[in-house]
């Protein structure tokens, strides 16, 4: 009898001890999920003031606000050498959890004219949250509201008009190319650290034009101070209706996008990957994000897993052709 109670004891205890365990594997979010055990470094690969810079401090701040993260996103602006001082750090920081980084369109012009020992293959993909707009902007005190107004000014300068734009071989220049390629036209590109300058310096006629992203000019828009003339989009924006696109104009094939997405080092495990995924899914969703997006003229385009990397591969091979057709490569 008294061997009987021992047994069933032991056999009390197993069934215990084993509904115990299989409840930590079937619980959903349980505690074998990973998570950060410190802030995560939220490189960005711009300087402070532009585009790049306020759309991180804003995911940011939604992270921390609706606590979709129980460590903080904490931004760090890496934007020298056009990113590559970025791209060197992420690369460098191979396998390290507690690291993303935010993106744009030099994560495929930097490397493809800088012998920087990255392949952007090797990243880890997070989300594509958006893809941003530009426009062809000047100083409301010009007499220029028409784009035939604006390349018979920069016609008449004989390659002395100053179009302001971030790093040469960025975005900003290969819009500018685009424009001297289509219409012949020459300009003087001067080349800031991030967009807010360029913007600053378009309202204080430091310069003469820019293809500033909406973000980055809203402020002085709304203000008066800085006029649109036109967008670089295929259809007319909402927060600028009366701004014509450059097909509506004739010039066809004019239209370019800035990605802004989010990658990791290269080597994270997939339990890394999945909870930054889940991260940005929900700030994707949030209500902040839509209406900044809404407002700020940026298109939502959720993109995640392999298919993203496939985004990235596939821009960097239009932005090579960009690129060599600027003379920047060969």
């Amino acid at each position: 009898m008294k061997e009987q109670m021992v047994k069933a004891k032991r056999w009390f205890a197993w069934a215990i001890l084993s509904i115990f365990v299989a409840g930590l594997f079937s619980i959903p979010g349980s505690v074998m999920a990973w998570e950060p055990k410190k802030p995560v470094e939220f490189v960005i690969m711009a300087g402070q003031g532009g585009g790049a810079d306020r759309l991180a401090r804003l995911i940011q701040s939604i992270i921390a606000k609706n606590k979709f993260s129980p460590q903080p996103f904490i931004p760090i602006n890496k934007g020298g050498g056009s990113g590559a001082e970025a791209l060197r750090y992420l690369q460098d920081k191979k396998g390290d959890p507690h690291v993303v980084m935010a993106t744009l369109n030099s994560y495929y012009t930097t490397p493809l004219r800088s012998n920087i020992g990255v392949d952007i293959k090797d990243f880890t993909p997070v989300a594509r949250l958006a893809l941003d707009t530009f426009l062809l902007w000047v100083n409301s005190e010009s007499s220029i509201k028409s784009v035939d107004e604006y390349l018979a000014e920069v016609k008449k300068a004989g390659g002395k008009w100053k179009m302001g734009g971030t790093g040469t071989g960025q975005e900003d220049s290969l819009v500018t190319g685009m424009l001297e390629g289509r219409f012949g036209v020459k300009h003087t590109y001067i080349p800031f650290k991030g967009g807010g300058t360029v913007a600053k310096n378009l309202i204080g006629n430091h310069i003469d034009s820019t293809v500033n992203n909406p973000s980055e000019q809203m402020g002085f828009f709304q203000a008066g101070k800085s006029r649109p003339i036109a967008a670089f989009t295929p259809e007319r924006l909402e927060a600028f209706p009366d701004v014509p696109t450059m097909g509506e104009l004739g010039h066809n094939n004019m239209v370019y996008f800035m990605q802004r997405s989010v990658i990791a080092p290269p080597g994270i495990p997939s339990d890394v990957q999945d909870f930054y995924v889940g991260v940005f899914k929900k700030v994707n969703d949030s209500a902040e994000w839509i209406k900044y997006t809404n407002d700020k003229s940026l298109g939502r385009a959720w993109l995640t897993g392999n298919d993203l990397t496939d985004f990235f591969l596939k821009e960097r091979e239009v932005h090579r052709k960009l690129l060599m057709d600027a003379g920047e490569i060969k």
